[in-house]
């Protein structure tokens, strides 16, 4: 039996191999993954390593019809060569029988040490994976910079000529594009100076963005890669029962430590709102 490292009244972190603790989930009983494996070695995560078509196959399992996995993923360079893992690993869930609903961008304000002979890589790659058609899409808009009301659009068509179209809309707003930009590193992609003892950590933005687009409150989200846990700790703030799986206890003790801040923080905006 597997037994919680840490449980709150939003869910519970789960302290061991994440193929293990997937294994014990009940079929098509989560709404939403957000995670980031470790991949290519680039990090050290204390050693481990994970059976990714083991937990691929187990996460089409636990995710419910119309639910999502966002798969946050790099390529390293070995020999001059990018690996490719990010693509090997985006068909391998489409083989198996995920949707491959969108490949996002997740751009950063930094760059790597720079290489002699090549652009310097600035992202990295959000696979937005789907059990069928997605049950929730709330979109994120940002400011539309002008108003497309009654205005002549065309289409390009198969055969390469042009159809056109009108478009009514009185909305100051539009749909935000698939490339999304994150200011990253110490004390930017967390304010909890504590997390930043996990080599890897992704910004809570990026987590809020995703949890915020394609699940709603009282909802399931899973990361198996919980790592310092950021999804879990996002999941929490925005109301989402959440599901954490860290091998290390190391950082186990960080998401735990992380949550009872979460949690702690809103309870005193809550008082703070009842007093107002």
């Amino acid at each position: 039996m597997i037994t919680p490292y840490h449980v709150s009244e939003f869910g519970s972190l789960y302290h061991g191999d994440c193929l293990e603790v997937l294994k014990t989930m009940p079929d098509e009983s989560v709404e939403l993954t957000v995670t980031s494996p470790p991949y290519d070695n680039l990090r050290d995560y204390k050693g481990y390593s994970f059976d990714f078509e083991g937990i691929a196959k187990e996460l089409l399992r636990v995710t419910k019809k119309g639910g999502v996995v966002v798969w946050v993923v790099g390529d390293a360079t070995i020999n001059g060569s990018e690996s490719g893992t990010s693509f090997k690993q985006a068909l391998y869930f489409k083989k198996i029988g995920f949707n491959l609903h969108d490949t996002m961008i997740y751009e950063k304000d930094t760059i790597s040490f720079p290489d002699a002979n090549r652009y310097q890589s600035q992202f990295e790659y959000m696979f937005v994976l789907t059990k069928g058609k997605p049950n929730t899409f709330n979109p994120i808009k940002i400011k539309s910079l002008y108003r497309a009301d009654n205005k002549l659009v065309t289409d390009r068509q198969k055969d390469g000529t042009t159809k056109g179209k009108r478009v009514v809309s009185n909305s100051s707003e539009r749909i935000k594009g698939n490339v999304w930009r994150y200011a990253v590193g110490y004390n930017k992609s967390s304010s909890c100076d504590y997390v930043f003892k996990h080599p890897a950590i992704f910004p809570e933005k990026l987590a809020a963005d995703h949890i915020l687009s394609w699940s709603n409150e009282g909802e399931t989200v899973l990361d198996p890669f919980s790592g310092s846990g950021t999804t879990i700790t996002m999941s929490a703030r925005y109301c989402r029962r959440y599901i954490g799986i860290e091998i290390s206890a190391e950082y186990c003790e960080i998401a735990a430590r992380r949550i009872e801040s979460e949690l702690e923080q809103t309870t005193i905006n809550l008082e703070v709102s009842n007093e107002s």
